[in-house]
């Protein structure tokens, strides 16, 4: 099959699932025990909140799931909407509830709404005009208000993993026609850039595809001329900042040198400030260790004044 078919689709579009079947890595959401595989049978949807990384499969589980319950469905990026526009939609939404159709609006990003346009959408969760699927890279606990999270159900999408990045680069070589040989340690590599993010794995397996046209084993450089480097996501004042300095402690709580030295490094290129990082080490070596090591205040202390 050419590359530039099907209106030179990137591969991730020209795979999406089309059954929720077909969804890799959210099995603890969508197998038999998960919160949606228990409801689904019944054909009935209540309003959702997806919170997960990029390119773990939010905006395709959402068209799926309208599809799967019969709604017809409507998406809008928080980025480019206002209330005016939501508006339009709720009133859409009620005609075609007059007509006997549902409709399932999925919002992306919607913790870019501001605490009173989230407000909006009360009275149409509320009264069922819509079923509410937002998403979010963002905890909602955080971003999204108190009042809207009761009326919805918040599922947790995670990275995708080794494996489910193994069954969709199995899903590529099919679509492509060709087989990916590597060296050996490299397709783990591959695995490790593509950091759970399917999406961006697959667009960068047809990039490979494109760049490498026969059965040559790719090696490491192979992999760095497409790949090139990929920025770390990392937000100095969001999830990222907490999420990395937490894995920190745990490393450190573990004696996991290595750990611990690549989530510092994570931070450092991430563009934390240092002195963060030292009064988190300060209270470590403090209220962690204590007296177990009493030298180790005493080193945080140094490093501290090193480096200032």
């Amino acid at each position: 099959m050419s590359l530039f078919s099907n209106d030179q689709k990137p591969l991730a579009e020209q795979l999406r699932p089309q059954t929720l079947a077909e969804v890799v890595g959210q099995e603890h959401v969508l197998g038999a025990e998960g919160a949606l595989g228990r409801s689904l049978p019944s054909g009935r949807l209540s309003s959702l909140i997806f919170w997960g990384p990029a390119g773990c499969g939010k905006t395709t589980i959402a068209r799926l799931l309208a599809n799967h319950v019969e709604l017809e469905f409507c998406q809008v990026q928080a980025v480019f909407s206002g209330v005016a526009e939501l508006k339009k939609i709720f009133e859409a939404a009620r005609k075609n509830r007059e007509a006997g159709r549902g409709t399932l609006l999925f919002v992306d990003e919607i913790h870019r709404f501001n605490r009173a346009q989230q407000d909006a959408f009360l009275p149409v969760v509320e009264d069922g005009t819509i079923v509410l699927v937002g998403a979010t890279t963002e905890n909602p606990s955080f971003e999204l208000n108190a009042a809207l999270l009761s009326r919805c159900q918040v599922l947790i999408l995670k990275r995708l993993e080794d494996e489910a990045l193994e069954a969709l680069l199995e899903r590529a070589e099919k679509y492509l026609g060709r087989e990916f040989r590597f060296e050996e340690g490299v397709r783990q590599q591959l695995f490790a850039m593509a950091d759970g993010d399917g999406r961006y794995f697959l667009n960068r397996l047809q990039a490979l595809s494109e760049a490498f046209m026969g059965d040559k084993a790719l090696s490491s450089k192979d992999l760095e001329e497409v790949f090139r480097k990929r920025p770390q996501t990392y937000d100095k004042d969001r999830d990222g900042h907490y999420n990395l300095i937490s894995a920190l402690h745990k490393s450190l709580r573990s004696s996991d040198t290595d750990a611990a030295l690549y989530w510092l490094a994570r931070m450092l290129a991430g563009g934390e400030d240092p002195h963060f990082i030292l009064r988190r080490l300060v209270r470590f070596a403090s209220e962690d260790i204590g007296l177990a090591d009493p030298q180790a205040l005493i080193q945080a202390l140094a490093a501290w004044e090193a480096y200032d």
